[in-house]
Parts: structure tokens; C-alpha cells; sequence
């Protein structure tokens, strides 16, 4: 397949990348994922636990935050989840989203879905490690003093570099510990909150200064339920992709809904009012509930989180430049793998020494722009599922949207709606002195260009590093 031709053409022989999974015997000999690290990891490159949703509750309310925090799974996640079982089950390939929609679509949006999800990245991943120091700072306020907060963060950055060298299974154990270890006080708050029942109603608790409303509420908690289909990209490094990835998907969707609304439904029964609430008061909170020491257990909760996310993230942003160099369409020097693990360690540390480089710029959670960014790329795939059911019938399908194409179509439309109204939403939130949706369309068009130059430089293609097929 040429790899740099246009997308017309590679929609029309895009047969390459259904090869017959590899039954080398050297490919056997290295551990593979099993359901539960995967549930893990997915946990953290979607949610990292309770930390990021108290917003929720200040703009609505605890019972329409709970609603929201109960029906956004429904209309945002699950449909989502549902087309990742599909597409993961009949295409377990590297890069998982970027090579379903080249393979339905070709290069060109193939490379527009690997450029959303790294630009997107970029607003993302360089805040967790600062997260991290924010949290370490609430203990140990020295590391607030000159630049000591920044030299922790970039050490966060080197060891989940290293631990992804290291291999996807390092990855995913640890973030199955690290999930129980983040839990542990939320389980807490949940059994201590029955013996405080209405005893915080008239609780002193700081001012806070968050102008989130119902509608930012629903903002931040989509923000909170995106990211399902990152879990995707590392398919030929899961045992049995084709049954795995459906049940870790429906599991992992279960739980995260489940660490939202436990821990407040749990809060409102203490009677303590909803406009206590902000980002970053789950610490004081605790405090109130359960003394010192539980809130020493929530900020080591948000350090583990900003950990956990960060580590599970590099695992799976780090297949898109690799898969793409497989593919020829980035050099190939970003498919190198270290010979033991099997990591991608040329492309983790490049997107490592990105992140790094941006540790020091201050990033918020630029929750609308991420929705967009997200939105854009989430789109893609759900199209993908709709034209391969129409162009490819019969290409083997473990597990199956219900409801033929009608339904394969018509799952994506309550996702949609919901990126439709952050779009609206965009409109009203300013970066860098224009509106977030502007922004995010000349990042969306910038993908437009980078692409016409990679074709300019390398009309035929980068030299493709060798391909490694999925388990049987």
C-alpha cells in the first residue's frame, strides 16, 4: 500500500492491514494483557478516580450532579464504549483509533485522528505532573520554593517514561496497584459518611471562588468521561483483544461511574452544603469527615491519580507515532522497539522530552478546548464504524454493535449531540484573546497542513519499520 497517496485511493485497497495475525513463535513468548491490568489502566487514561469533579456539584447541586454524573455515561460512554468493543474485537491492531479510520478511510484522516489525539495531548499531559506537585505542596509546602515544584514534576515525567520502557505490562500492574491505593480513602469516606449523617450542615468551610454552572457542571463531567478509545492503541500488546477489550470496556465504564457517584452521594448525606465544593476541596473535605489522617490519604489519592493518569497515557499516546512510522507515514526511527519489553522507546521519549518542555508554561485544564479537540477525533471513529459496516460486511466481528448499520449509526448521534452542545459552549470561553472553538479550528486545520507538507517531503512514503500483527 502506498502510504502517502490520497485518501481515495487508499480507501480502495486498504486490505493490508486485515493480514493474518502473526503466528511467529517469537511474538508468543511476550506477556500480553489480561482483563483486569486493562480495566486498570483504561480506569486511569479515562477518570484517575474521584479528583477533578468537585465542580460538578458546586454548579448543580448534589442531585442534579448525580444525575448528570449518572446519565453522561449513558449518552457520552457507553455508546462510545460499544463502538471501541466493535472496532477493537475486529481490527486489534497498533495505534488502535488512527488505524481503524485509515483502514475505512485512509491516510489522510487516518493522520487527521493521530494529530487530534497528540495536539490534544499536549493541553493534557503536561498538567498531571504539575497535579502532582500540587498535591505534594499541601503536605510539604518546601517544594513550593523556587523551582523545586518543577524539578519533581519533570521527575514524574522521566520515571513513567521509564516504566513504559520498561514494558506495557509494568505499566498496566502498576496502575492496578496504584487504583486500589487511590480507592482506599474514597471507600473510607463512603463508610464514614453514614455516622456523620446531617452533622455538616453547618460546617465552616473556606470560600471558594469557582463561577462553574450547571451547564459547566456537564462540561467538566463529559471531560471527566472522555478518553475510552485511548485504551485502544496498545491492542497487539492484549491477550485475546477480540473478547478482552468488550468486557474491559463495559467493566471499566461501571467502575469509573461508580467512584463519581458514590463519594458524594455519600457527602450529601452529611448534610454539607454544595457550595463547598471546588476543585482541589476533596482534601479539606476529608478532613472535615474523617480527621487529619484522611485528609492525608485524599492528597496522596490525588498524587497517585496524577501518577496513575499520566503513566497510563504515555502507554497509549506513545503506539500512535509508532504505528504511524509502521505505516510509513512518520520515519521510521519512531518504530524502534527496545528488544525485551517490546516498548516503543524511540516515540516515548520523544513525546516525553514534548511534554517536559511544557512543564513550565502553566497549562490549565482547558476543559472546552479538550471536548473539541476530543470531539473531532471521537466523530472519526464513530464514522469509521458506520463505512466499514457499509464496505466491509463481512469482515469478522466478535462482538457487534446490536442493530445492524441503522445501528452502528445511530449509536454515535447522543454522543454528537453532547460534543454539539461544547461546541455552542466553546464559543464563550476565551484563549489566548479569541474563542476556544477558534482556537481549536486552526489547531484542527493546522493537522490539513502538516500533512500536505509530510506529502510534500516524502511523496512515497517514509521507510516503514516492520509491522508486528496481533495474537491469534
Amino acid at each position: 500500500m502506498a502510504t502517502a497517496s490520497a485518501p481515495r485511493q487508499q480507501t480502495e485497497n486498504p486490505q493490508p492491514l486485515a493480514a493474518v495475525p502473526n503466528k511467529a513463535p517469537n511474538r508468543k513468548k511476550f506477556v500480553r494483557l489480561t482483563l483486569w491490568p486493562l480495566v486498570a489502566a483504561t480506569f486511569f487514561m479515562v477518570s484517575g478516580g474521584t479528583y477533578g469533579t468537585e465542580d460538578i456539584v458546586h454548579g448543580a447541586g448534589y442531585w442534579r450532579a448525580i444525575l448528570i454524573l449518572l446519565l453522561t455515561p449513558l449518552l457520552w460512554s457507553l455508546p462510545t464504549a460499544f463502538m471501541i468493543g466493535e472496532l477493537s474485537s475486529a481490527l486489534p491492531f497498533e495505534g488502535g483509533y488512527y488505524a481503524w479510520v485509515r483502514r475505512a478511510m485512509g491516510n489522510f484522516w487516518g493522520f487527521q485522528e493521530a494529530w487530534l489525539s497528540l495536539v490534544a495531548s499536549i493541553f493534557d499531559m503536561a498538567i498531571y505532573p504539575t497535579l502532582f506537585v500540587v498535591y505534594l505542596t499541601r503536605m510539604f509546602p518546601w517544594f513550593q520554593v523556587n523551582n523545586r515544584g518543577w524539578w519533581v514534576a519533570l521527575a514524574v515525567v522521566i520515571a513513567c517514561a521509564l516504566l513504559n520502557i520498561a514494558g506495557v505490562k509494568v505499566v498496566s500492574m502498576t496502575s492496578l496497584w496504584l487504583f486500589f491505593a487511590l480507592s482506599a480513602p474514597f471507600v473510607a469516606v463512603v463508610l464514614l459518611a453514614p455516622f456523620k449523617f446531617g452533622a455538616l450542615a453547618n460546617a465552616v468551610t473556606k470560600p471558594t471562588t469557582s463561577t462553574v454552572d450547571i451547564l459547566g457542571g456537564l462540561l467538566i463531567c463529559m471531560w471527566n468521561y472522555m478518553g475510552w478509545d485511548n485504551a485502544s492503541t496498545i491492542a497487539t500488546e492484549v491477550e485475546r483483544p477480540q473478547r478482552t477489550y468488550p468486557r474491559a470496556m463495559l467493566v471499566a465504564v461501571c467502575i469509573v461511574a461508580v467512584s463519581y457517584i458514590l463519594p458524594f452521594a455519600a457527602m450529601w448525606a452529611t448534610g454539607l452544603k454544595s457550595t463547598a465544593w471546588e476543585t482541589g476541596s476533596w482534601a479539606d473535605i476529608a478532613g472535615l469527615l474523617g480527621g487529619p489522617l484522611l485528609r492525608v490519604g485524599v492528597v496522596l489519592g490525588g498524587m497517585i491519580s496524577a501518577f496513575g493518569m499520566f503513566n497510563a497515557l504515555v502507554m497509549s499516546y506513545s503506539r500512535l507515532p509508532l504505528a504511524m512510522a509502521q505505516d510509513g507515514m512518520l520515519p521510521g526511527v519512531f518504530g524502534k522497539l527496545q528488544k525485551k519489553s517490546r516498548a516503543p522507546w524511540v516515540a516515548i521519549v520523544a513525546l516525553a522530552i514534548g511534554w517536559a518542555m511544557c512543564l513550565g508554561l502553566g497549562f490549565a485544564r482547558l476543559v472546552t478546548l479538550d471536548i473539541l479537540l476530543y470531539g473531532a477525533s471521537l466523530l472519526l471513529e464513530f464514522v469509521a464504524l458506520a463505512v466499514l459496516r457499509f464496505r466491509e460486511p463481512d469482515l469478522p466481528r466478535p462482538f457487534r454493535v446490536p442493530g445492524g448499520l441503522f445501528g452502528a449509526i445511530a449509536i454515535g448521534i447522543p454522543p454528537m449531540l453532547l460534543l454539539g452542545f461544547s461546541v455552542i459552549r466553546s464559543e464563550h470561553e476565551a484563549v489566548l484573546g479569541m474563542s476556544s472553538f477558534a482556537f481549536g479550528m486552526i489547531l484542527i486545520a493546522a493537522g490539513f497542513v502538516a500533512y500536505a507538507v509530510n506529502h510534500l517531503l516524502k511523496p512515497a512514503g517514509w521507510v516503514r519499520e516492520e509491522k508486528a500483527q496481533p495474537a491469534a
